[in-house]
């Protein structure tokens, strides 16, 4: 038995700890839990503990369905808002087969595998994610049947004895409760929109914790009376939630991305990188926007992008490069603009830095950056610049992810083939779907 996993059955006995909750997620990223005993915790370190894989969407097939969760002593955390009382913990868990190899239908495996390739070349991979959610009175549309937020706030404002403001610090506190340090938190630009930026970890850390996050949004939201919602565009004249996650790719101690005197201080690593980035967007946007909803925010206006282009603090652009800070090149990062809050961590962040890596392994070329608003160009100076569109729809996401070669090499074929039967199941059922749209645009007319 390792230090860590030593670690964690002593503060279970010394906290008095009663329920120990592993933590993993399906292919879409839906949190799964089972709580463990504590005297059970050992046993699960050594041998896993065993569920049924073929009901977690995405995971196994029937005849294969015996999987192992293994709990991963390094992420360990008591959680906070189950009180003293009842003290309760979680560990994120990495899902293995019968036989105890790593199951290649797990998304926290698809992740490690690209980690583990961006070793291989050197890089440590540091990611920094911008979370935006909206903040309800409740999870149900008012009589209009629009959603109704908790204020009427725009960005930044400061609201005294505001709901927002109170339930931002609450979250916060509780976040750092958890071991998850925030830089900043403040109200976004629409009614109930708020964000919370976390600081910099290695992408997997980032990944738990977005989970984690998640998970703490929603309990503080019920503790106070009210609803947080990580839906990528809950209104049609408000923005989107995005999650924009700014990576840095480092060799040792090294920011690989920085280069003293290179045009905004960028080495030809990050532009390859970015390249690379640029390149798969429109193959992998399935992954990053992967629901009906997240083309309501893609092509809704609001700053979310819809081209792919990048440029140096260009808030239109798919991809930024933020503004250089002299003397601060070990802060050199790229930032994606283009994920929105529901994704799958995992899996975005293991397309999106592969297709990064992609990129440095075949060295791409950076395409010119993008100077102007995006969005305000015509088709034809869009075309003519190379700024091609995003995918306008899930539909023509799942398309284009079905024609790549590289999503399948970085998902591997089961996740690939999984979360592609996934959302051509949401698809079909949203096209079958006759909307209040269509009722009151044509029902007394036609």
């Amino acid at each position: 038995m390792d230090r860590q996993q030593e670690f964690v059955l002593r503060t279970i006995e010394e906290r008095d700890v009663r329920f120990v909750r592993l933590w993993f997620t399906d292919v879409v990223g839906s949190l799964k839990s089972v709580a463990l005993a504590p005297a059970e915790v050992e046993g699960a370190f050594e041998e896993g503990l065993g569920f049924d894989g073929s009901a977690i969407e995405g995971l196994a097939r029937v005849f294969e369905s015996d999987m192992l969760a293994q709990p991963d002593p390094s992420t360990f955390q008591i959680l906070p808002w189950r009180g003293a009382t009842e003290q309760t913990s979680r560990m994120f868990c990495d899902v293995l087969t019968p036989d105890g190899e790593p199951s290649a239908a797990d998304p926290r495996n698809v992740l490690k595998r690209t980690l583990a390739k961006a070793a291989d070349m050197g890089f440590t991979c540091y990611t920094h994610p911008e979370i935006e959610f909206y903040l309800l009175k409740s999870d149900r549309p008012g009589p209009d049947g629009v959603p109704v937020p908790v204020d009427q706030a725009g960005y930044f404002d400061h609201v005294p004895g505001g709901v927002a403001q109170d339930f931002r610090r609450t979250a916060v506190t509780m976040l750092e409760d958890v071991g998850i340090s925030v830089e900043f938190s403040h109200h976004e630009g629409g009614p109930g929109q708020n964000e919370i930026d976390l600081r910099y970890a290695d992408a997997l850390q980032t990944a738990d914790n977005i989970m984690t996050f998640r998970t703490v949004i929603r309990e503080v939201a019920i503790q106070q009376g009210t609803y947080a919602t990580f839906m990528p565009k809950p209104f049609s004249d408000h923005p989107g939630s995005g999650m924009h996650t700014h990576f840095s790719l480092f060799e040792g101690d090294s920011n690989a991305f920085h280069e003293p005197g290179a045009e905004y201080q960028l080495s030809k690593t990050a532009r390859q990188f970015m390249a690379g980035i640029l390149k798969h967007a429109p193959e992998f946007t399935a992954v990053t926007n992967q629901f009906v909803n997240s083309y309501k925010r893609l092509w809704g206006g609001g700053e979310a992008p819809s081209y792919v282009s990048w440029g140096h603090n260009n808030r239109s652009a798919l991809m930024r490069v933020p503004l250089y800070k002299p003397g601060k090149g070990q802060a050199a990062r790229l930032e994606y603009r283009g994920i929105d809050s529901a994704a799958n961590p995992y899996l975005a962040y293991a397309v999106l830095l592969g297709a990064g890596l992609k990129g440095i392994e075949e060295g791409y070329e950076l395409p010119p950056a993008a100077v102007e608003d995006v969005s305000l160009l015509t088709s034809a100076e869009r075309r003519l610049m190379g700024h091609h569109p995003l995918p306008s729809s899930l539909h023509d996401a799942v398309r284009q992810m079905e024609d790549s070669e590289l999503m399948p090499e970085i998902l591997g074929e089961q996740v690939f083939e999984n979360f592609l039967r996934n959302k051509r199941d949401e698809w079909q059922d949203y096209r079958l779907q006759v909307t209040p749209y269509e009722i009151n645009r044509y029902l007394g007319i036609l």
